[in-house]
């Protein structure tokens, strides 16, 4: 909906903000974000992305920080030079990443509780027959005995111990019943 004519205001000049330090921030805002809160922290603004990572130790082009070797060509020794290695100013970066990287995986993947109960469910009424277990009311999605089979073998596998105390403990049960 159009505004109502000679409603609107004439911005005017603001004299008294940096422009400065206005566009010094706009242009940081406008740089991507690093992901890694150690490169992050350790990132110098005023510096060009080669800079900052050769300070950190780290490679740009991962081509020219491994080269490969041509075996064709035999270059003497003599006439080789010597880069000079860049000076890593920010090693604990560097030490950083390598104690992140060596850390265990977490293991993000997990089954729902649904599915934890519904197999402890047949299991604990039906043991090893999927027959009764495909028959049974419990089985809202129709599962075949085959489906059935592979999803016990699925929670076996994510959770063996777990599986294994649940197992000991049908076994108590029953040992109690007789």
């Amino acid at each position: 909906m159009p505004k109502a004519k000679g409603k609107t205001r004439r911005q005017k000049f603001g004299y008294n903000v940096n422009r400065k330090r206005l566009n010094r921030n706009a242009r940081r805002k406008a740089a991507p974000r690093i992901e890694c809160s150690h490169i992050r922290h350790a990132w110098d603004h005023a510096k060009s992305v080669r800079q900052n990572l050769a300070e950190m130790g780290l490679a740009v082009d991962p081509n020219k920080a491994v080269p490969l070797r041509k075996r064709k060509v035999k270059v003497m020794e003599v006439d080789v030079e010597e880069r000079p290695k860049e000076l890593v100013r920010k090693p604990y970066v560097l030490t950083d990443l390598e104690a992140e990287a060596s850390l265990p995986e977490k293991k993000g993947n997990t089954l729902s509780r649904d599915l934890i109960d519904y197999v402890r469910y047949m299991v604990e009424n039906h043991g090893e027959d999927y027959k009764a277990m495909a028959r049974d009311e419990k089985n809202y999605y129709q599962d075949t005995p085959k489906q059935i089979r592979n999803k016990i073998n699925v929670y076996k596998r994510f959770y063996p111990a777990e599986w294994q105390d649940f197992l000991d403990s049908l076994q108590k049960n029953k040992m109690e019943v007789e």
